[in-house]
């Protein structure tokens, strides 16, 4: 079973033969189909069955030359209607299944953050190879098994534009670094050493989540699997009527990443409200409105 089911509401699936009833249900009554063909005539398929809004399941495999579907995996997924990024992103396969990932270098982040690609026929219509960055609007979401709540951290609005103002020039050093500036790299390292040498000083006499107020981290053996820090700009509760439970739908910023987070209710310690902070590690999702050049 695919073990991030709970997070769009399917805690109860345990045993094949519920799995296989669920997708049965996904099959009869799709939302919406993708389709892309093959060169060997074979039809490469998403089925989609949308449970609760911009939440569900989606079904991937292939339709043969006799019309008969063979199933090659399936993923729960949520949606975000927001733009998070502008910048080139890289598809690759994934060497275990059919699935691809995609990776993008966003300066906001100073890593290269890979998630799991959501839409897949529609990088297919593009028939573009692989490594090959493409232009996108990307709209990342994450799935969540664990998380809490814990309180924001207090900050006036000439504290906000300092910030906003050194993260801009950040990203430009870091933009220039990567070109290989080496005035750019010197003042990158220089900046490090001061941050490192007042986290010192505050970690002596404060919490370390009123001096961390976001973060984000690789988490574990899997590429797109993160734990993070966000501060709640927004959230609400989507209930699935299949199986009678709620869900947390909790859009974030983080590091100024904007991103939609999907957890089980039974799963999320506190009550989240705006100007909150989520805590914990989800498996991040993509959805990437290909530009064609």
């Amino acid at each position: 079973m695919h073990r991030f089911l709970r997070a769009v509401g399917f805690n109860n699936i345990s045993t094949r033969n519920e799995m296989d009833k669920l997708i049965g249900i996904i099959m009869d009554q799709p939302s919406w189909t993708k389709k892309a063909r093959h060169t060997d005539g074979n039809i490469y398929t998403e089925i989609t069955k949308e449970f609760a809004p911009r939440t569900g399941i989606t079904l991937r495999g292939e339709y043969d030359r006799l019309g008969f579907f063979h199933l090659e995996h399936y993923f729960p997924y949520c949606e975000s209607m927001l733009v998070t990024s502008n910048e080139d992103i890289t598809i690759n396969q994934r060497v275990d299944t059919s699935a691809f990932t995609g990776m993008c270098d966003d300066y906001r982040l100073g890593i290269s953050m890979i998630f799991y690609l959501q839409n897949v026929v529609d990088y297919l219509h593009l028939d573009c190879p692989e490594n090959t960055p493409c232009k996108a609007r990307l709209s990342l979401s994450g799935l969540s098994l664990d998380g809490c709540i814990i309180l924001g951290t207090r900050q006036n609005d000439a504290a906000k534009e300092k910030k906003n103002f050194r993260a801009h020039i950040r990203n430009q050093l870091i933009a220039k670094a990567k070109n290989g500036d080496q005035e750019a790299i010197d003042s990158l390292t220089i900046d490090e050493i001061d941050l490192s040498t007042r986290i010192n000083k505050r970690i002596k006499t404060e919490d370390l989540y009123s001096i961390v107020e976001t973060s984000f981290i690789p988490y574990g053996s899997e590429s797109d699997n993160y734990s993070i820090l966000g501060t709640i700009l927004n959230w609400n509760i989507a209930h699935n009527p299949y199986t009678n439970e709620d869900i947390y739908e909790i859009l974030i910023n983080c590091n100024d990443i904007v991103m939609n987070i999907s957890i089980n209710s039974k799963d999320l310690i506190g009550e989240p409200m705006a100007g909150r902070r989520f805590k914990g590690t989800i498996w991040m999702q993509g959805h990437a409105g290909f530009l064609r050049i």
